[in-house]
């Protein structure tokens, strides 16, 4: 399980507009957002990720970078930004799925086509949203073992107006006895 205040594992990916991505190298000035999505074969990721292309201006505005994640390679990665039309979300792909469990990410088997016609992958990640600190450590993490019930990109923005106007430290840290 991942904690906040400490490192997160490595992520380096390709991206298909914006080069390859590490995020030990690409820090941002207060947070970078992670969004692992399921890929291509999921229609609620895409409506996931056409609200977070909307978005993505208020997150620069706070200095705040977003990278969303799957685990499909390019072609499949490159269909689904088509649909987004939203140039300047960077879309990472090939996600080891090995890499996704470091993350905490949760991994499914196909169920076959889905209902917008498209083949799942034999495996796949669930989602899973991340803030990273630019140390590198966990400020915020969400994982789902469903394709629904995500944050909100809207709530994450209140929550970091007030996290940067607070100076409000990650929760959850502690790993003690009980």
């Amino acid at each position: 399980m991942l904690m906040p205040r400490q490192p997160v594992p490595a992520l380096r990916v390709p991206t298909l507009a914006h080069g390859a991505f590490s995020l030990a190298e690409d820090a941002a000035p207060n947070f970078t957002l992670v969004v692992f999505y399921r890929g291509l074969h999921c229609p609620i990721c895409l409506k996931y990720l056409l609200e977070l292309g909307r978005l993505q201006p208020e997150f620069d505005k706070r200095g705040v970078k977003v990278i969303a994640v799957s685990g499909d390679g390019r072609e499949r990665a490159q269909a689904l930004a088509e649909k987004l039309k939203a140039p300047d979300l960077r879309m990472g792909y090939d996600l080891a799925l090995a890499s996704a469990r470091q993350w905490g990410l949760y991994v499914s088997t196909s169920r076959g086509v889905t209902s917008i016609g498209v083949e799942e992958p034999a495996l796949f990640s669930e989602p899973g949203v991340f803030m990273v600190r630019p140390d590198g450590t966990l400020y915020y993490g969400a994982v789902q073992t469903m394709p629904f019930a995500r944050p909100h990109f809207d709530e994450l923005l209140a929550a970091i107006d007030f996290a940067l106007a607070k100076n409000y430290p990650a929760r959850g840290e502690y790993a003690g006895a009980v």
